[in-house]
């Protein structure tokens, strides 16, 4: 049998990866390979809680293949000189990988590609990660879609939840070539070990994604169109990093889903697949308009009046200190488990945007390196929607208070009582706003700020007055 090289990226699974399957189906013995090569990322490099996450990860896909014959050959070099040195040593004939489709990697991978068929080699890339490709849905006009619900409506329509595939029970194996080095030896993990409360949350992995999926199902996905808006209970997938790392595959989780479906549960799974229809959404956006990453997919914003920059409130705001309790809230358990509930995502980002009047830049350059599941689509859809100034978004005027949001998604504040233990001796409404009894404050919780570092109404109103200098713009009343 001849050798094929298949290419691990964020797809690092063994069942439903088309890029495995076709290199099995064409005859080939796999030789899988991983190349850490962040550089070629540009300014997007992957963060720290990323590659924390992708360390445990790597070592579960090594695991995988070792149980069933193979072993994952790592490398941190470029990566054509890889897979050219490679190709050769192994004397392999063909190279398969699945797709990825950040701006960076996108150009990367055409130019690989071209340059390794013009050397003789069968190269073939596969869809590994999405239910539609970003370029196989089109406006009447043929353009792109820049609002979600007709793009949902056409992708609902277009959807076809392919065959699963289980991981084979052994794999041909080859000894040619470099073995490559260790996972350790990437260097991934934290020297500080400050990513050790992660891992009682999460198990990366494909067996943890199966698991997390398995929990899903069993628990969360009943109330889920209420519970997900609940960061005081366990009422979402918490499948977002198996997602982004590729260890599960969106149409294995459409395909359970659908398997549970009965009249009491339709609701509740097409809530949930509504959610994976936004992610596919963030990967159509990100792949017509690349420029996003970095600009205001409105152009309306180009010269919209951001607040100058202080390093000590924004770092008020990444610590969680910014005297607002769900933000806080929100920020502690982001730096703790990697993670954010994603109610208190747009809580946290609206108080940046909107009260602060931040640049979502700034925003999303903290939760790309500090989420285990940073996701360069989904970041910047999400901040661009927050901000009011991408595809579809929330409109600028529309300023959370949050207040408000805690008093209706955290009722018991409960949520906010565990990340922030020095609130939990106070009266339940003072947790949402405790600078309105300064002296109780001041008694039960003296370390915490006596005021939010933005007052919310003078944050507001500063943030309604930038947008009405905007030219053409109107101004509604909402919260």
């Amino acid at each position: 049998m001849a050798n094929a090289i298949v290419w691990f990226r964020r797809d690092l699974r063994l069942g439903d990866n088309p890029a495995l399957q076709a290199a099995l189906d064409a005859g080939y013995v796999p030789i899988p390979v991983y190349i850490h090569a962040p550089e070629e990322e540009g300014a997007w490099a992957p963060g720290a809680a990323s590659d924390a996450w992708r360390h445990h990860s790597l070592a579960a896909l090594d695991a995988d293949l070792r149980g069933r014959g193979a072993r994952l050959r790592i490398f941190h070099a470029p990566s054509l000189q890889t897979l050219q040195t490679l190709a050769a040593a192994c004397e392999a004939e063909a190279v398969f990988w699945n797709r990825r489709y950040e701006p960076a990697i996108e150009k990367r991978d055409t130019a690989i590609k071209a340059t390794l068929r013009q050397q003789g080699l069968r190269v073939e890339s596969h869809n590994s990660i999405l239910m539609c490709e970003p370029w196989q849905l089109a406006t009447r006009q043929g353009g792109p879609y820049k609002v979600f619900t007709p793009f949902w409506r056409a992708a609902s329509a277009a959807l076809r939840i392919p065959p699963l595939w289980d991981a084979p029970q052994t794999l041909p194996s080859s000894d040619e070539g470099p073995h490559g080095l260790s996972v350790e030896a990437l260097r991934l993990k934290p020297e500080a070990a400050w990513d050790a409360g992660f891992w009682t949350r999460w198990q990366p992995g494909e067996s943890g994604a199966r698991a997390a999926l398995s929990v899903f199902a069993d628990s969360a996905l009943h109330g889920y169109r209420d519970g997900r808006d609940r960061p005081d209970r366990v009422g979402t997938s918490l499948l977002s990093p198996y997602l982004h790392f590729g260890e599960i595959a969106p149409w294995r989780i459409a395909a359970e889903l659908q398997g549970l479906r009965t009249p009491s549960l339709a609701a509740e799974i097409d809530g949930y697949l509504r959610q994976i229809g936004w992610r596919e959404f963030a990967y159509h956006l990100l792949h017509h308009f690349p420029d996003s990453i970095e600009r205001n997919l409105n152009p309306r914003f180009a010269d919209f009046r951001w607040a100058k920059r202080s390093t000590h409130m924004l770092e008020a705001w990444r610590e969680g200190r910014t005297g607002v309790p769900i933000v806080d809230a929100g920020m502690r358990e982001l730096w703790s488990t990697g993670w954010m509930h994603n109610r208190v995502r747009m809580i946290v980002g609206s108080y940046l945007c909107k009260h602060m009047r931040y640049h979502w830049r700034e925003g999303a350059r903290w939760f790309w390196d500090t989420l285990v599941d940073a996701d360069l689509a989904n970041n910047t859809l999400g901040w661009q929607w927050i901000a009011g100034t991408g595809a579809d978004a929330a409109p600028y005027f529309r300023v959370f208070n949050p207040v408000t949001q805690a008093e209706k998604f955290d009722p018991s504040g409960d949520y906010i009582a565990r990340w922030l233990p020095e609130l939990a001796g106070l009266p339940v409404p003072l947790r949402f706003a405790p600078w309105t009894e300064p002296s109780t404050l001041a008694k039960r919780a003296p370390g915490y700020p006596r005021q939010p570092i933005v007052d919310l109404g003078r944050g507001r109103a500063a943030a309604l007055d930038a947008y009405r200098r905007i030219a053409g713009a109107s101004v509604e009343t909402s919260d």
